[in-house]
């Protein structure tokens, strides 16, 4: 583990300097995930990292976890509360479509929005520091797809993306990321009550295990390879016309 972490740490300075910016900044949400990178980066740049946090109407707990992860890590933090923003512009666009608002879509629909602008605040941030903004996506999210287009998914750089959930948590462990974090429901904290695994249909382990090739129920085969097919677009280049 010892070198696994030395590994991501160096690829993390590699992309500081090619990229000829100062620094690195994460969005911290109060999950393992988001923990595991706060800790990286403040390896990476000790001097020149940030983790932000961004409540928006979010459950306090993980709120509070949030900020054990800054505290922990010892990562410069800043909060950014973005509740009465997304109120304004979601309430904004319900007003102007009137009777063509979906309720059906509105859900998700908002559930994007404020990753999106979770998205929009950590590059205003990172712009501000001349620092790049690094996700948190691991190989599970990646394969189905489990993230927001130009959301959380909107980042210059993956360090952990090549991780199963599992290794993940063996991460996180190595780095003394406060036990509660390791322990909780995941949650991309979009709505209240939301847990990833019970949106999805399937857990983390069931992921994994296929990844690595492991027999698994057809239930949980089937929505993982639905979820995979269907988030396609979110993996590949942007179609382009060429004349």
């Amino acid at each position: 583990m010892e070198k696994v972490v030395a590994d991501i740490v160096a690829w993390l300075q590699d992309q500081v300097k090619q990229a000829g910016v100062d620094g690195l900044l994460v969005g911290v949400s109060g999950g393992i995930d988001s923990a595991v990178v706060a800790n990286l980066i403040k390896r990476a740049c000790p001097d020149n990292s940030l983790g932000v946090i961004m409540p928006l109407n979010s459950d306090p707990e993980g709120m509070k976890h949030a900020e054990k992860v800054i505290e922990a890590s010892g990562i410069k933090g800043v909060k950014v509360d973005l509740a009465e923003t997304h109120h304004v512009m979601f309430s904004q666009i319900k007003s102007q479509l009137k009777e063509e608002y979906n309720e059906e879509n509105g859900k998700l629909a908002d559930a994007n929005l404020r990753a999106r602008l979770r998205m929009s605040t950590l590059y205003t941030i990172a712009t501000n520091f001349n620092y790049i903004v690094v996700g948190t996506d691991n190989a599970a999210e990646w394969f189905t797809g489990y993230f927001t287009k130009y959301g959380d998914g909107g980042v210059d750089i993956l360090p952990i993306v090549d991780f199963s959930k599992g290794e993940v948590r063996e991460l996180a462990k190595y780095l003394g990321v406060p036990d509660e974090v390791i322990t909780k429901k995941p949650s991309a904290d979009l709505w209240e009550g939301q847990t990833d695994e019970a949106e999805m249909g399937t857990t983390y382990d069931k992921i994994d295990a296929y990844l690595k090739g492991e027999t698994i129920p057809e239930a949980d085969k089937a929505v993982i390879e639905r979820m995979h097919n269907r988030s396609a677009h979110k993996r590949n280049p942007l179609p382009q016309f060429k004349r």
